[in-house]
């Protein structure tokens, strides 16, 4: 029988071997002294393209790599990451994202979740490179959905009804500085309880990438499961938006990849919940 570890931390990487062992790095030197049983795992989509096996082997042995076959997308990638390793929770943390030094980031989420036991999933907070707030959790109410596009393609700087709607979508009107339940978090760095996947599954693998984060809180919060935003537990994210930087909506379609891949998730996204767009009240 495999052991069951305390948390199973995944990365995806596609191509970005230097982020993924920078990112690797500081978890081990946060969980240097941890008590808990944490394993790392890389969920490679890149068939090791950039030699990101031969470069974990020499530098962190321990990591367990998962060759996906192919690049299968964040949600996909993740969940293979987390099934191949059982663990009371499993972490999804992007490749770009750095745990402070001395910050015992790790052991917190592990304790957090342990004394909340009725808590499906949560984010912590994120910070840009500049130590500047990243809004990193969201309504997914209508309004708040229907504005994401607009948002994605930086028309929040344009046009002042679409930034309304966007400081909405981000929670921007309360104070980032308290834990509380949310709608939906960051997939950068969500953190989710196993018997919460017992119930309500995995990752829903129909989106290649973006909002299968949001997609899978909604179906913990319709399964009695909360999601909450931690406050004091902080995560450096470098959030490249690469979707967005074409700017335009039809430039953006034509020339950038990413962009198109946004707006398929979106709309598979509003018809899956098409008839479920309630608010939950928090």
């Amino acid at each position: 029988m495999v052991e069951l570890k305390d948390i199973n931390i995944v990365f995806v990487n596609y191509l970005m071997k230097d982020d993924i062992l920078h990112a690797v790095a500081s978890v081990f030197n946060d969980i240097s002294n941890c008590p808990y049983a944490v394993q790392v795992t890389v969920a490679d989509n890149s068939q090791n393209q950039d030699g990101i096996k031969e470069a974990l082997d020499g530098q962190f042995p321990l990591v367990n790599y998962v060759d996906c076959g192919g690049n299968v997308g964040f949600g996909k990638g993740n969940t293979m990451g987390f099934k191949s390793i059982p663990a009371r929770y499993y972490f999804a943390l992007n490749p770009d994202t750095v745990i402070p030094e001395n910050s015992h980031v790790i052991e917190r989420v592990i304790k957090f979740m342990d004394e909340h036991p009725k808590i499906g999933c949560i984010g912590t907070k994120l910070l840009n490179i500049d130590g500047t707030l990243q809004y990193s959790c969201y309504r997914f109410d209508l309004q708040s959905m229907l504005i994401k596009p607009l948002k994605q393609i930086n028309f929040d700087k344009k046009y002042s009804w679409v930034r309304k709607f966007s400081d909405w979508l981000l929670m921007k009107d309360f104070d980032h500085n308290s834990t509380r339940p949310v709608d939906w978090v960051l997939g950068a760095a969500m953190v989710v309880r196993k018997e919460a996947i017992d119930q309500v599954g995995w990752f829903d693998e129909q989106y290649f990438m973006y909002l299968e984060d949001s997609d899978w809180c909604r179906t913990m919060w319709n399964n009695g499961w909360p999601i909450y935003y931690v406050h004091d537990i902080i995560i450096t994210h470098k959030y490249n938006r690469d979707s967005a930087k074409v700017p335009g909506i039809f430039k953006a379609l034509i020339k950038n990849k990413l962009a198109r891949i946004h707006l398929q998730s979106w709309l598979q996204y509003m018809w899956k919940w098409r008839h479920n767009f309630k608010h939950f009240p928090h």
